[in-house]
């Protein structure tokens, strides 16, 4: 189960990242699908994994907060 379960979230990444330029709600999604990336890095028991997935999703976070601001009136 766990093998499907990072084999989705990798999935949903590359799709969200390739997307990411059509709306800010795919940056987003890359985001959280980073997390989710990370989560399974910890279960997995590859920590470095987790940790550099954590900062990928806090990156993407940030960048979804300037467009989403930046695409704002």
């Amino acid at each position: 189960m766990l093998t499907v379960y990072g084999a989705t979230i990798v999935t949903l990444m590359m799709v969200f990242y390739a997307l990411e330029t059509r709306s800010p709600w795919f940056t987003l999604g890359f985001a959280i699908s980073c997390w989710g990336s990370a989560s399974y890095g910890f279960l997995a028991g590859t920590w470095p994994f987790g940790i550099v997935e954590t900062v990928w999703g806090v990156i993407a976070l940030r960048k979804w907060y300037k467009l989403y601001r930046a695409a704002r009136p």
